[in-house]
């Protein structure tokens, strides 16, 4: 295409760094968090049952507004909703860290929560419609997934520096100036997309029927590990959150203007992608939380050591994610690179199975690390380049809000099985005799098989609904397509 396309190109990988950083961020605070709350508790007071609400205060507004924001993005555009997202996320992040009571932290913690989902919602459409060509836009989602596997696997690590040689207050400080510098070159490099405008899909009772279910979801099962799967109180919410969630697709099957056009699932790569992220992200969710705590209460590792011990995963991610998956992807295509990702994922959980009381990192830890990044950076880009390749530009946003929320809740509902057979098991193990650490190794050896046992359904799930391309659909990743108009102009 001459000149003009080089120029297109250049601004258009500095738009997806832009975006990607922005990725990171988010993911990043999501999993920070974790390691420094025992110096929170400490230095703001909080009660034992208090302290997991500044985990839940963020992720249940981000969960329950990803779909909205996502389809917000459509209407009155893209960058607009990304940068907003990203100004409240950092202006709530720099009043956490300021923040002197346990009620200001966990309202910041709220408020940082749905910057975090405003600004993420609409990262991915955006991204997987940067480019028309097949490797650029492969590598484009690579890069994507990079960000978010990366940035769950440095979380860890950075809160510990942080926390260890600072403060606890400076891992919601460090969000200020990266979100600065994100919204300085985002205004200048970010062309502005005008949206369809309001008046095409201002659907407000979908609107309200979304936010309150999938806010209601996300709250019934952070809260039912304290509350009970079986008490009342979990079984009504979770009706009701059931109840509110049909609701909305009555609504979006007769609405004139839907929020979630049903119709974008007639899409099956779109649909099995879907499913597949939501199997894959439930196991996947066990190797962080369980590992950190296998390293931490069974190895004796300081939360900086657990930190270190992800290194191995976040650089084989990046390598396979930003240096080869393009490659493998353009020569051999979508599916089959999918099918092998999930199989090493699977193949790692299987190794992890087999962890000890009296663990070596060398060998009860780092190699099946190792094999679950290579797992996930060939897996994750196939999965969105096979989900995203069915939409429409028009339709990115509404995608990447379902792609987004699809994980949210796998991780939400996956985390809290595995924590109630992770509970479960150390109980039977304890009453049965053993130690408080071959008890705690038991009961974690049956989550990471149950873990497998999500991502095989999930390899299942994806080998029986992408078995070929469908008809109509975008070619894949190793066919020619025709050009399509970049976001992004010179």
């Amino acid at each position: 295409m001459g000149q003009p396309a080089l120029k297109n190109t250049k601004s258009s990988w500095l738009t997806i760094s832009v975006l990607c950083l922005g990725q990171m961020m988010i993911v990043i605070d999501q999993n920070i968090v974790n390691v420094a709350l025992p110096t929170v508790q400490r230095g703001l007071g909080f009660s034992s049952e208090n302290l997991v609400w500044v985990v839940n205060a963020y992720v249940i507004p981000f969960g329950g507004l990803l779909m909205l924001a996502g389809r917000l993005g459509d209407l009155i555009g893209r960058k607009i909703v990304f940068l907003t997202g990203v100004a409240l996320f950092s202006v709530s992040s720099l009043l956490c860290g300021f923040a002197t009571t346990e009620a200001m932290l966990i309202l910041f913690r709220f408020i940082q929560g749905v910057g975090g989902a405003i600004a993420s919602a609409c990262i991915l459409g955006m991204v997987a419609t940067m480019f028309s060509e097949p490797r650029k836009q492969a590598q484009a989602i690579g890069a994507y997934s990079f960000a978010s596997a990366g940035g769950g696997a440095v979380g860890p690590l950075l809160g510990g520096v942080l926390t260890d040689m600072l403060s606890w207050n400076w891992i919601f400080f460090i969000n200020a100036p990266i979100g600065a510098v994100l919204i300085l070159v985002g205004l200048g490099r970010i062309e502005r997309d005008p949206g369809q405008g309001l008046n095409k899909g201002t659907d407000f009772m979908g609107a309200v029927l979304i936010t309150a279910g999938m806010m209601l979801l996300v709250y019934t099962i952070v809260d039912a590990e304290r509350a009970g799967w079986g008490s009342v109180r979990t079984l009504l919410l979770g009706l009701l959150s059931i109840a509110l969630l049909v609701g909305f697709v009555v609504r979006q099957a007769t609405a004139a203007q839907p929020l979630l056009p049903l119709k974008i699932f007639r899409s099956r790569s779109l649909t099995a992608a879907n499913i597949v992220q939501f199997m894959m992200i439930a196991g996947m969710f066990g190797l962080l939380f369980f590992g950190t705590l296998y390293l931490q209460r069974v190895l004796g590792y300081s939360p900086l050591e657990a930190g270190l011990a992800f290194v191995p995963i976040a650089v084989v991610i990046a390598t396979v994610s930003l240096g080869f998956s393009a490659r493998l992807i353009t020569r051999f295509g979508q599916r089959p690179m999918l099918f092998l990702g999930l199989a090493l994922i699977i193949a790692a959980f299987v190794m992890l199975s087999f962890i000890r009381v009296e663990g070596v990192y060398v060998v009860d830890f780092m190699p099946a690390s190792v094999v679950m990044g290579l797992g996930f950076g060939l897996a994750a880009p196939a999965m969105m380049g096979l989900g995203m390749s069915s939409v429409t530009p028009a339709e990115s946003g509404t995608a990447s809000g379902l792609f987004n929320t699809t994980q949210q809740i796998g991780g939400a509902i996956g985390l809290a099985v595995l924590s109630a057979v992770v509970t479960a098991r150390t109980s039977d193990l304890t009453a049965a005799g053993k130690s408080e650490a071959a008890s705690l190794v038991g009961a974690y050896q049956s989550a990471f098989l149950l873990g497998a046992g999500f991502v095989l359904l999930a390899l299942i799930i994806g080998v029986a609904m992408l078995r070929k391309p469908e008809a109509g659909a975008q070619p894949q990743a190793s066919e020619p397509v025709e050009p399509r108009e970049n976001l992004v102009t010179p």
